[in-house]
């Protein structure tokens, strides 16, 4: 089988097209046939590493998302059965195994059934961004622990960079779950793709007063921020949550110091929820990989140019450009299809290729 495989940190050159003999399951684990596999920002930031180059202990596989077929069962395994449809999460944290490669051996935790009618684009989708944009919608305190149609009823949602893949999924999940859903963008194209994923509302930051248009939509303020950018954002964030709202924050860019006003803060009893998806309690995840089943089994979290995430595709001995796009922040799902299976997808999008990166800051 091959695999993509590296063993130093750092750019995307590391990454090598190695050849290696499949791995049998041992009893709790499965083996799958990766079909598609996502990369994220987590992935090439994991490969760059934090410094110098560092030699790793063990070759590393990179790449938490992707989705699949059962190839083979371990000894014990129950839950699943060899040719189910799949998809796969967290497959490479702390872990030398991710999904880029042909097949991925993997405890059958890391693996879900793919909904019927649910894509392998999808599936390879989920991971990293529902889960992540899952845990933001539900850190309020008086909030649901897990999303369902009509959980979020009567909420406003402040999604912030609706264009990239967590705000994506935020957009499609909470309209799912039944708030009104506000997100910002950084330019028209990027707003029809908000408005292709589902908002109700899309403010072009740099053309339009994003606390006044907020305000016009939900004047006591909204429930939740998913945000994105709050080195740049927090002072407005403060300006539009609601008394007793939470600012979920899953990424803090570099610097890595936020600056938060404590009095304001304080006079609306806010709550700052940081995310990382990877270290959520087991409560917290399997809530959220149980409503992202649903979800993606109700439709509500489509890729694509209709559903508002243009797909960007690459062949597995692609993996260093599909890594340099997602570095480049490219707008779009990044996605690497296995060579050993061809589900017949199209071409790369290259109108998604061409989109400039999302600014994020209002």
């Amino acid at each position: 089988m091959k695999k993509i495989s590296y063993t130093r940190t750092g750019g995307p050159d590391v990454l090598q097209l190695v050849e290696v003999e499949k791995v049998e399951p041992a009893a709790g684990e499965v083996r799958v046939r990766v079909v598609v596999s996502g990369v994220n920002p987590t992935d090439w930031k994991a490969r760059q590493g934090s410094g110098e180059s560092v030699q790793l202990e063990h070759p590393q596989t990179p790449n938490q998302d992707g989705a699949g077929v059962i190839d083979a069962v371990g000894p014990g395994t129950s839950r699943f059965t060899v040719g189910q449809r799949v998809w796969l999460r967290d497959a490479a944290y702390q872990r030398t195994d991710g999904t880029a490669a042909e097949f991925v051996v993997l405890p059958e935790l890391l693996v879900n059934a793919l909904p019927d009618g649910v894509s392998f684009d999808v599936g390879a989708s989920l991971g990293i961004p529902a889960l992540t944009a899952h845990r933001a919608l539900t850190a309020r305190e008086s909030g649901p622990a897990r999303l369902a149609p009509g959980s979020l009823a009567g909420q406003h949602i402040l999604v912030a960079g609706g264009a990239g893949a967590v705000g994506h999924a935020a957009i499609q999940l909470a309209t799912w779950a039944g708030a009104t859903v506000i997100t910002t963008v950084s330019s028209e194209q990027k707003a029809d793709l908000a408005w292709r994923a589902g908002a109700h509302h899309v403010i072009n930051y740099r053309t339009e007063n994003v606390v006044s248009q907020v305000t016009a939509v939900a004047p006591h303020g909204v429930e939740v921020i998913v945000e994105v950018n709050p080195r740049a954002n927090l002072g407005i964030d403060l300006e539009l949550i609601a008394h007793g709202g939470t600012i979920a924050i899953y990424v803090s860019g570099t610097p890595d110091e936020v600056s938060i006003a404590a009095r304001a803060s304080m006079t609306k009893n806010v709550r700052y929820q940081f995310v990382l998806t990877y270290t959520t309690s087991e409560v917290q995840k399997a809530n959220a990989v149980a409503a992202v089943i649903a979800a993606a089994g109700d439709g509500a979290l489509g890729v694509g140019d209709a559903f508002g995430l243009p797909i960007i595709r690459y062949h597995l001995d692609e993996t260093a450009a599909a890594h340099q796009a997602v570095e480049d922040a490219v707008v779009g799902k990044v996605l690497i299809d296995g060579t050993s299976f061809d589900p017949g997808h199209q071409a790369r999008d290259a109108q998604a290729a061409a989109l400039a990166p999302d600014g994020d800051a209002w």
